[in-house]
């Protein structure tokens, strides 16, 4: 069976955000144009964020697929990791932070910023 890997930035138990890949079954179409189901969304925005931004640690409001459309976009955690996602590249931000949790910068969320000369285009489609 064919899949789509689903890149998840998740908060893990001990309240870390964290990346994982999931598979994403191919299972419809046709044996030439594999889709996966049907996935429901609410809105989806739009985002150009210039060269030289940065944002400042946080996490995520609602779960939220995030499309790199041109530029490249680093993704820094709490534990000094980082990833880079260039056009055409995605993944899904669930960093929520947990219920009842007051925002605690060296444990929670994460950071983005533009990367290169390019400006940063985004687009983000909530569920």
């Amino acid at each position: 069976m064919q899949t789509f890997t689903k890149t998840v930035l998740f908060t893990d138990a001990d309240g870390h955000a964290k990346f994982r890949n999931e598979d994403v079954p191919l299972t419809e179409g046709t044996p030439e144009v594999r889709l996966s189901r049907e996935f429901a969304a609410q809105e989806l925005q739009l985002r150009e964020s210039p060269v030289g931004f940065r944002s400042e640690m946080h996490c995520t409001t609602s779960p939220q697929w995030l499309f790199v459309l041109s530029g490249a976009m680093e993704i820094g955690l709490a534990d000094g990791s980082t990833r880079i996602f260039k056009a055409g590249e995605h993944f899904y931000s669930a960093d929520l932070l947990p219920a009842k949790t007051v925002f605690d910068p060296a444990i929670h969320g994460h950071w983005s910023r533009q990367v290169g000369d390019v400006p940063l285009v985004t687009l983000f489609v909530k569920d």
